[in-house]
């Protein structure tokens, strides 16, 4: 992530996002050295193969290849000027949280061999950092008072997501794919259909507004 932080322009609609990731995973970090979480490693796990969910579609988009549906948005509208940086933010988190969390918690119980509630703990403990980071991304991203009337329609685009309602989701999600796992033209379809729905999300969130 600093890699890239380094290596994109800063308002770049990706570079926004992974500054805002990059934050979380170094809080997330911070509370896994202070014993914040009951099962460290199985907390670790999942953060490592979260986060390479989002590093391989960076990779698929740089490689020109299509990266999931769920990501499309924000690549294809990473440079439009009437996009602002809290919508990209957003649309980013609504990418990572809405499908690849779901996944990640599949990938985590395949490798750790256990299932979804050995993780729902430490899940909900990983969800109480980004909630309590959220609303200061947000402030940090908003306009500032002079931006006042620009800044009516994006105060209404965002109060339209939520973070904790898209973590909610991810969960149930996670959940369905797990007890679909023997029947995997069930589980397939409705990872496309979860992929589609975010991206479908993450193209709302990405309204130009100038």
């Amino acid at each position: 992530m600093r890699a890239l932080e380094a290596a994109l322009p800063a308002e770049d609609g990706v570079a926004v996002f992974n500054r805002v990731y990059l934050t979380v995973t170094e809080a997330v970090a911070g509370r896994l050295g202070d014993g914040a979480f009951a099962d460290p490693a199985a907390a670790g796990e999942l953060d490592v193969r979260f986060a390479r969910r989002y590093f391989a579609a960076v990779d698929a988009a740089a490689a020109g290849r299509r990266p999931p549906a769920c990501w499309r948005p924000l690549f294809q509208l990473r440079r439009h000027p009437g996009v602002h940086p809290l919508q990209f933010a957003l649309a980013g988190i609504n990418a990572h949280i809405g499908h690849d969390l779901a996944l990640a918690v599949l990938d985590t119980c395949r490798a750790l061999d256990c299932e979804p509630p050995a993780l729902e703990g430490d899940f909900d403990r990983i969800g109480a950092v980004l909630t309590g980071l959220e609303e200061r991304i947000r402030e940090s991203l908003m306009p500032g008072p002079d931006l006042l009337d620009i800044a009516d329609p994006l105060t209404h685009l965002a109060g339209s997501w939520s973070l904790e309602m898209a973590r909610d989701a991810a969960w149930a999600a996670a959940r369905m794919l797990w007890g679909a796992r023997r029947l995997p033209e069930v589980a397939e379809e409705f990872t496309e259909r979860l992929d589609a729905s975010v991206g479908l999300v993450g193209r709302c969130l990405l309204t130009p507004l100038n």
